[in-house]
């Protein structure tokens, strides 16, 4: 590539910058992105030149995979109801410090390491993210409904120069405890609580397609009106309607655009933010 099309790649993402300037962008972030050092070292470095930028970005993490990790060391087994982990007492308080601890300090490190502002927060700290015991018909412990979400905190944070690193633990509204979050459905409180610009969740797969074995058939763009219909036809399937259903959320809440992106593509984030084609799924 010569210098030419270099200039024009940062041309071209002029009115990108221009646009979400001052705007905050809320990335969930895990799978592949978050275990694959390569991976993880492209994420931390598109975050920080979104704050270099003038992009507000909020980070929201969970950390399944080293919680069952943690687990398996303490000879402890991991339950799984449908899907969803049961969290008993003694799965609370790893998760707890896997989340708010080595996870979430690793990614404040990296972020200052490569030159950014970082601020680790739990939804304990300050009370940011409040929430009830989850009901759904069958008991999962310790996880946790959101029932409100301290905004001042996150906007006092970014408006200091930082960015915030939260991870997906909650406080009781009504008790002491605390609750594993699911970080998609964190990620797209936050994000609605913030009447942010974009939520981006960074997954394992190029976002909706109607085979999921040929990435050629991703559909790019999703209108609300047009969800229920893939739903029932099962494009929209398994793991994917939850993530499907946070954004529907926060788009009804006021996010203007919700993303589902492949995080193993490197530098997924600037290619869906400043490019015109983007990638990924949007939903708006």
């Amino acid at each position: 590539m010569n210098y030419t099309q270099h200039a024009n790649i940062l041309v071209q993402a002029l009115p990108y910058i221009q646009e979400y300037y001052g705007k905050t962008i809320v990335i969930k972030y895990g799978g592949n992105a978050m275990i694959n050092d390569n991976l993880t070292q492209t994420v931390i470095n598109d975050i920080i030149l979104m704050k270099c930028i003038g992009i507000n970005p909020i980070i929201v993490h969970g950390g399944g995979p080293d919680i069952s990790n943690t687990l398996t060391k303490m000879n402890h087994e991991s339950k799984f109801i449908n899907g969803l982990r049961y969290t008993d007492e003694t799965t609370i308080n790893v998760a707890q410090m896997v989340l708010a601890g080595k996870v979430n300090k690793d990614l404040v490190k990296l972020i200052e390491k490569d030159g950014g502002k970082a601020i680790g927060l739990s939804g304990i700290d300050g009370s940011l993210i409040k929430a009830k015991k989850l009901k759904i018909g069958v008991d999962l412990g310790y996880v946790g409904e959101i029932t409100s979400v301290n905004t001042e905190l996150l906007n006092l944070s970014m408006n200091s120069g930082y960015i915030p690193v939260v991870s997906s633990i909650a406080i009781g509204e009504n008790d002491t405890n605390s609750y594993n979050i699911n970080a998609d459905t964190c990620a797209s409180k936050i994000a609605s609580a913030l009447k942010a610009e974009k939520l981006i969740l960074l997954t394992d797969v190029p976002g909706v397609m109607t085979d999921p074995n040929d990435p050629s058939t991703l559909i790019s763009t999703l209108r609300l009106h047009q969800i229920p219909k893939l739903t029932v036809d099962k494009i929209i399937k398994g793991g994917m309607i939850p993530k499907i259903n946070c954004c529907v959320e926060s788009v009804r809440m006021g996010v203007k655009k919700a993303h589902i992106i492949d995080g193993r593509i490197k530098h997924s984030i600037l290619l869906e933010l400043l490019s015109e084609k983007g990638i990924g799924t949007e939903i708006y």
